[in-house]
C-alpha cells in the first residue's frame, strides 16, 4: 500500500524553478500598490485603485477573539488547528449546503499558498479562465506546468460557458486536469448564477476534472445570494476561501481548502509539502478564525453592511464611466469592475497608446489613478481593458453610516464618505472624453 510521501514523489516532477522564474515580473498589483506608494512619497496625489485590499475593518469580535489568543505559542497541526477546521466545515454546510467535515479541510497561511501547493502536487494541466487573478498563471509557471487559458467574452460578462470547457476536454478526455472558477470574480466583478454552475458541473463530471472553487469574494456578493459549484459537483469541487476579502483581514494570512472525500489523497499530498514549507498557520491567527467563521449575528449585520456599500459603490462607478462611454456592467460582487476603453482606441492610438499597459501607465501619469491593465489578468495586450479596486475609502466610516439608514445608499453616500473614490471615477471619465 503506497504511503502519502509515495503519493508524493509519484505526483511531483522535478522541476527548474531557476529557468522557470527567469524572466518573471512580480506580482502586477503588489508592484503597483509599491509604486503608487514612492509617487505619494513624492507629493504626487495619487488614487490607488490598484490593490484588491478589502477596506473594511476586521470585525470587532474577530479582533476579540485574536486579543484574547494572542498567548498562544505553540505549533499548531499542519493540517490546522482542529477546531477551526471542524467550524470551516460547519460553515460550507451552513451556507453552501455542501457535506464536510473537519477532516477534509487544510488551513495555510493565505489561500494564494495553498493554490500553489495544489498545482505542485497535482499532475493535471491548469485551466484557467481569462481574464483571471494575477497569480494563478505565473505560479504555474514557477512549477512549471502547462496552461490552458480558457477564452471568455465581454457578452457573456467575461464567464467561463460550458461550451468552452466542453471544447478543451473533448479533444483529449482522459488528461487530468485542474480548472480554477474564481466567483464573484476578480477581476471583473461578475458572479455565475445557479443554471451556469449546474451546466459546468454538468461538463466537469463527464470529463473528471478537478474543480478548485475560489470563493474568497463569496461572502462579498452584493445580494448575499452566493452559491458553491459544490452543490452541484460535490464529488470534484475543492472549496478555497479565508478570511482576507470577507473579513477585512488580508494581512492576517489565513487560507483554507475544503475538498470532497474522494479527494482527500490530495489533501494529504499538500499536507506533505505543507510540512516541509511553511509547517504550520499562526496559531492566534487560527484561533481567531474560529469565531469568524462560526458567524452569528454581529458577524451578519458587519457582512449586511458591507454588501450594501459594495453594491452602491460598484454601481456608482460602473455609472459614472458609462456616462462617458466606457463600456462596462453593474458588478455583482466584490469590489472589481473590469471597464473596456475600446470607443476610445483611435483616439488614444493617435496619441501612442495601443495596449492596455500603456493606457494604465498614461493614466497614472496624467490623473493619478492607479489601476491595472487587463493584460495581468490573461486578456490580449491590445485589448483596452483594465481593473479598478473601488476600495479608496475609509471602510469603519462607511459601514458606520450605512448602518444608520436603510435602503439602497444614494449618491450622496459615495459624496460623503468615498470622496476619494467619487474623484478617481471623475478623473477617469474625463480622461478618457479628452482623446
Amino acid at each position: 500500500m503506497s504511503t502519502t510521501r509515495d503519493i508524493q514523489s509519484a505526483l511531483v516532477p522535478s522541476v527548474n524553478l531557476n529557468l522557470n522564474v527567469r524572466g518573471l515580473a512580480p506580482s502586477a498589483t503588489l508592484a503597483l500598490n509599491e509604486r503608487s506608494a514612492e509617487l505619494i512619497a513624492e507629493g504626487r496625489d495619487v488614487i490607488k485603485l490598484g490593490l484588491g485590499q478589502s477596506p473594511f475593518p476586521v470585525p470587532e469580535v474577530v479582533v476579540e477573539a485574536l486579543r484574547q489568543n494572542a498567548h498562544q505559542k505553540d505549533y499548531l497541526p499542519v493540517r490546522g488547528l482542529a477546531a477551526l477546521r471542524e467550524t470551516v466545515a460547519e460553515y460550507h454546510h451552513r451556507k453552501n449546503a455542501v457535506a464536510r467535515h473537519g477532516a477534509h479541510v487544510l488551513v495555510g497561511p493565505g489561500s494564494k499558498e495553498l493554490m500553489f501547493i495544489i498545482q505542485l502536487v497535482y499532475y493535471g494541466d491548469l485551466c484557467i479562465p481569462t481574464p483571471s487573478w494575477v497569480s494563478y498563471e505565473p505560479q504555474a509557471r514557477i512549477i512549471g506546468r502547462r496552461v490552458h487559458w480558457l477564452r471568455t467574452m465581454r457578452e457573456h460578462n467575461w464567464g467561463l460557458q460550458p461550451e468552452e470547457l466542453e471544447e478543451l476536454c473533448r479533444d483529449d478526455p482522459e488528461r487530468p486536469r485542474l480548472v480554477i472558477l474564481n466567483y464573484p470574480n476578480n477581476p471583473t466583478g461578475y458572479t455565475y448564477g445557479v443554471d451556469k454552475l449546474r451546466a459546468l458541473a454538468d461538463v466537469a463530471r463527464k470529463y473528471r476534472v478537478v474543480m478548485l472553487s475560489d470563493e474568497i469574494y463569496g461572502e462579498v456578493d452584493h445580494e448575499g445570494t452566493h452559491r458553491s459549484i459544490a452543490e452541484f459537483y460535490p464529488e470534484g469541487t475543492i472549496i478555497s476561501t479565508g478570511l482576507s476579502k470577507w473579513c477585512g483581514a488580508g494581512g492576517w494570512r489565513l487560507g483554507t481548502f475544503t475538498f470532497p472525500d474522494n479527494l482527500k489523497w490530495l489533501l494529504e499530498s499538500m499536507a506533505v509539502v505543507a510540512s516541509e514549507t511553511f509547517t504550520a498557520t499562526s496559531a492566534p491567527i487560527q484561533f481567531a478564525a474560529v469565531r469568524a467563521f462560526a458567524g452569528g449575528a454581529e458577524i451578519e449585520e458587519y457582512l449586511k453592511q458591507s454588501r450594501r456599500v459594495l453594491r452602491a459603490l460598484g454601481r456608482y462607478c460602473a455609472q459614472r464611466l458609462r456616462d462617458a462611454d466606457i463600456v462596462v456592467g453593474d458588478p455583482d460582487g466584490a469590489f472589481y469592475l473590469f471597464p473596456d476603453f475600446r470607443a476610445f482606441r483611435p483616439q488614444m492610438k493617435e496619441h501612442g497608446i495601443t495596449t492596455s499597459a500603456e493606457m494604465c501607465e498614461r493614466l497614472l501619469d496624467d490623473v493619478g489613478v492607479a489601476t491595472i491593465p487587463g493584460s495581468s489578468f490573461g486578456r490580449e495586450p491590445s485589448e483596452l481593458t483594465l481593473r479598478l479596486s473601488y476600495v479608496d475609502f475609509d471602510g469603519a466610516r462607511a459601514l458606520s453610516t450605512a448602518a444608520r439608514s436603510s435602503g439602497d445608499l444614494d449618491p450622496s453616500f459615495v459624496a460623503e464618505c468615498c470622496p476619494r473614490l467619487r474623484d478617481a471615477v471623475d478623473r477617469m471619465a474625463n480622461w478618457a472624453s479628452s482623446f
